[in-house]
């Protein structure tokens, strides 16, 4: 009887292994849901790193606006920097990027920016509070606004140039062309 109930024990035990593994199986990682998709991206006015100018959500109504959070220390986010500053030469003209500093300090922002390129602006967010606001859980995360003001997608992790090129069609409508070799 005793080895019947740890049988028993067992079996149900694997079974709800199974249900999580198979829950979690076929999912992208990056497409996290979050409760502001859908909804008005939450204002700002932060200082820009290089000239100390603030630059506002609102005086960017009516641009789709691409809002990158990275950090000098986050591997991954020196992986995706070229991607993004492809993105930026590539798509400048059809959305504003924007870079966040999530958690660092300027010295070592700036340092990484001179060494690796900064060809769109880099806002400061010394207290986090626009990370908070938009529910940033860690680096690198970026955001997509649509012409509205409307959140529209969020990326965890680094993005690639064929999924940035995408995010941006869905933000304007126009088809970009596809990314050859893009950040290499």
């Amino acid at each position: 009887m005793g080895r019947w109930r740890y049988t028993l024990g067992f079996a149900v035990l694997c079974a709800g292994l199974l249900a999580v593994l198979y829950k979690g199986f076929g999912r992208d990682p990056h497409e996290v849901p979050f409760m502001l998709k859908g909804k008005p991206a939450p204002g700002f006015s932060l200082r820009a790193l290089d000239s100390g100018e603030r630059v506002s959500l609102s005086d960017l109504k009516g641009r789709p606006v691409v809002i990158n959070f990275w950090a000098s220390w986050c591997g991954p986010c020196q992986m995706e920097h070229p991607v993004l500053e492809w993105g930026a030469r590539e798509f400048g003209s059809q959305a504003v990027f924007l870079g966040v500093v999530f958690e660092d300090t300027e010295d070592n922002a700036r340092q990484f920016l001179t060494r690796h390129g900064a060809s769109f602006p880099q806002l400061t967010d010394p207290r986090s509070r626009m990370a908070v606001d938009y529910g940033v859980a860690g680096v690198p995360e970026t955001y997509f606004i649509d012409p509205s003001g409307v959140i529209r997608g969020k990326h965890v992790g680094p993005i690639d140039p064929q999924t940035l090129a995408l995010r941006i069609r869905e933000l304007t409508g126009k088809v970009p062309e596809a990314p050859a070799e893009a950040a290499r």
